[in-house]
């Protein structure tokens, strides 16, 4: 069975940003010992959050630097970074950047992901 999953992030609300980043823990606690991948793709307001600083992100960030060293990908839509000014350089570490988010969101389920999108 194929448990690769593709969870979509495209609101720029840190609240939203939780959610996703709780779902994917508990996806990886939920499928012990199975081989799958899990990607979070950014575009649109989402994208914004991977390259946001101060105090109140600290807890965000290091979850995704947790879950990126449980093999989750984070893919932030260049297109978003671009619209909103926002240089690839301020990206959190490790945080990949993708030319389109739908596009990666469209690839990923031709690939056969399943698709989430809170």
């Amino acid at each position: 069975m194929n448990y690769d999953l593709c969870l979509h992030l495209d609101a720029k609300d840190p609240a939203i940003l939780a959610l996703v980043l709780r779902n994917a823990e508990n996806y990886l606690n939920g499928l012990p010992g199975e081989s799958f991948q899990l990607d979070v793709v950014a575009n649109g307001g989402g994208a914004t959050l991977f390259a946001a600083e101060g105090p109140e992100f600290n807890e965000a960030r290091a979850k995704v630097a947790g879950l990126m060293r449980r093999g989750v990908r984070f893919k932030v839509c260049a297109n978003a970074l671009a619209e909103h000014g926002i240089d690839h350089a301020r990206l959190w570490p490790g945080c990949q950047v993708v030319p389109a988010g739908l596009v990666e969101v469209v690839r990923l389920q031709r690939e056969g992901f399943a698709y989430i999108k809170p």
